[in-house]
C-alpha cells in the first residue's frame, strides 16, 4: 500500500449542465488535464476520477461528472451515471456560468439536500458575467457556501479550496476507528489471516492491511497468524490477547480454537461498523431467520473481480444460507458501483464488507434498503449468523449486541 486507497479519500463530486466548464475547473485544481475539455457540449461521458492530496484535507477524489442536462438514450444513461456518483459524494460541487441560473442547478441542490451531502456553488468564468443578485441573496439565506472562479486562468481556486477545507464532513476529518477503541495501548491483538485463493499473491487484503495499521496507530501489538496455527500461537503467549480477529471464512475454526473468555470477531464485522452502521446490519442478519426456500437474496460486492472457484460472495454465503434455510434461494450479484433501483422483490441485501468503497456510499445503500423495507446486512455477520455463533462476535460490540438480544426478547 503506497498510495490511500480510494475508500478512504474525500469523494468531492463536481456537477453542473453541459459545458459549464467542469472539466476546466477539475483540470485547474489539479494542475492536470485530467478530464478533455471541449466547447462542444457533453464531452465528458462517464464520471472521470482522479485522486490527489488536497492540503490540508489529505487524500481526495473528484468526480467528474457528466451534464446533468444531458439528453437522448446515451444521455439519460450518463445522467443516470452521475446520479450514481452522488451515491458517494461527500461534497458536491455545483458548477454553473456566472450569468447563468434555472431549474437545473436548483434540482441539483435539493438532491444534495436530500441526501445530506454539502454543497459549494462555483460561478465559472465570471469574467463574462455575474450571477443575478437574488440568486446570490437565496444561496446565503440557506447558508450554500459559493464561489467566482474564471477556471481557464485559475482564478478564484484559493477560495474554492477553502470552501472545500470548511466543508469536508466531521466524520472524515476526524476518521472513525477500525479497531483502535475497543482496545487499550499495550494490549496484544491476534490476527487470523487464512492464505487462501482469495489472498492477493504476495500482499494481505486491504481490510487486514488498515486493521494492522489502525492497530500501530494506538500502540497497540499485534501478531499475525494463520487459522492452522491459532491454537499454539495462543498456548504460546504469556497471558491472553485482549483480541482475536479472523477473516469471516475462517470462522469456525478460530471459534473452537479460541477460548469462550476471549473476545473474538471477524474483519467484515468491524468494517461493518467502520464503513456503515453495525447496529442496522446486526438487524439486517436476524432477518435470516424469516428467509424460506425461492425467496431472492441480493449479493452486493463494492469490488470487481473475476470469480474464482469457492468464491466468498457467490459460491460460500449462498451454500451457508442455504443450508441454514433448509431449502434453494435465488442469488443475484451486483458489483462495484452498481446497484439495483427496485429492491422491492429481494427478502434481503447481503452486502461484502466495503473495503474499496467510501462510508458515504456504503451508508446510501444502507438508506435505499430501508426506504426500501428489505434488511441489508453483511458477509461477516450473516457467516455468523448463518453457523450460529453470532452473539461471539458481537460480544466486542456491547451496543449491537444489546439491540440484537433486545430485539429478539
Amino acid at each position: 500500500m503506497q498510495a490511500t486507497p480510494r475508500g478512504m479519500r474525500l469523494h468531492i463530486a463536481i456537477l453542473g449542465r453541459r459545458n459549464a466548464g467542469k472539466s476546466s475547473l477539475l483540470n485547474a485544481l489539479t494542475k492536470q488535464a485530467v478530464s478533455i475539455v471541449s466547447d462542444v457540449a457533453g464531452t465528458t461521458t462517464d464520471p472521470v476520477e482522479k485522486p490527489m492530496e488536497l492540503l490540508p484535507i489529505g487524500p481526495v477524489l473528484f468526480i467528474d461528472t457528466a451534464g446533468i442536462d444531458d439528453e437522448g438514450v446515451l444521455g439519460g444513461q450518463r445522467v443516470e451515471k452521475t446520479k450514481r456518483a452522488l451515491d458517494r459524494t461527500d461534497v458536491g460541487v455545483v458548477v454553473t456560468e456566472s450569468g447563468e441560473w434555472n431549474a437545473f442547478e436548483d434540482t441539483i441542490l435539493e438532491e444534495l439536500a436530500s441526501r445530506e451531502i454539502p454543497a459549494i456553488v462555483v460561478f465559472n468564468k465570471s469574467d463574462l458575467g455575474k450571477p443575478e443578485p437574488k440568486v446570490i441573496e437565496q444561496l446565503d439565506q440557506r447558508r450554500i457556501k459559493h464561489v467566482a472562479t474564471v477556471a481557464s486562468q485559475g482564478k478564484g481556486l484559493l477560495d474554492l479550496r477553502e470552501a472545500l477545507v470548511q466543508s469536508a464532513p466531521e466524520d472524515f476529518i476526524n476518521t472513525p476507528s477500525i479497531i483502535g477503541d475497543l482496545i487499550a495501548p499495550g494490549d496484544m491483538v491476534v490476527l487470523v489471516v487464512p492464505i487462501d485463493k482469495e489472498a492477493p499473491k504476495g500482499r494481505l487484503i486491504l481490510p487486514q492491511v488498515q486493521t494492522l495499521r489502525d492497530l500501530l496507530d494506538h500502540d497497540a501489538y499485534s501478531m499475525v497468524v494463520k487459522e492452522r496455527e491459532l491454537r499454539d500461537a495462543l498456548n504460546r503467549l504469556n497471558r491472553p490477547p485482549a483480541l482475536v480477529v479472523t477473516d469471516s471464512q475462517a470462522f469456525l475454526k478460530v471459534a473452537a480454537d479460541t477460548p469462550p473468555e476471549i473476545l473474538m470477531t471477524s474483519f467484515s464485522i468491524l468494517f461493518a461498523r467502520f464503513k456503515g452502521d453495525l447496529t442496522e446490519l446486526v438487524r439486517g442478519a436476524a432477518a435470516i431467520d424469516k428467509l424460506e426456500p425461492n425467496d431472492r437474496v441480493l449479493v452486493a460486492e463494492s469490488c470487481s473481480h473475476h470469480p474464482i472457484a469457492d468464491d466468498i460472495g457467490r459460491v460460500k454465503i449462498p451454500r451457508w444460507l442455504t443450508q441454514y434455510v433448509g431449502g434453494k434461494l435465488n442469488f443475484t450479484t451486483y458489483s462495484g458501483h452498481d446497484f439495483p433501483d427496485n429492491l422491492s422483490t429481494y427478502k434481503l441485501v447481503v452486502h461484502c464488507g466495503a473495503c474499496v468503497s467510501n462510508r458515504r456510499e456504503m451508508l446510501s445503500r444502507i438508506l435505499v434498503c430501508r426506504r426500501a423495507g428489505v434488511p441489508i446486512t453483511n458477509y461477516g455477520l450473516t457467516i455468523a449468523y448463518s453457523l450460529g455463533i453470532f452473539e461471539r462476535a458481537l460480544a466486542p460490540f456491547p451496543a449491537a449486541l444489546d439491540a440484537y438480544q433486545n430485539n429478539e426478547k
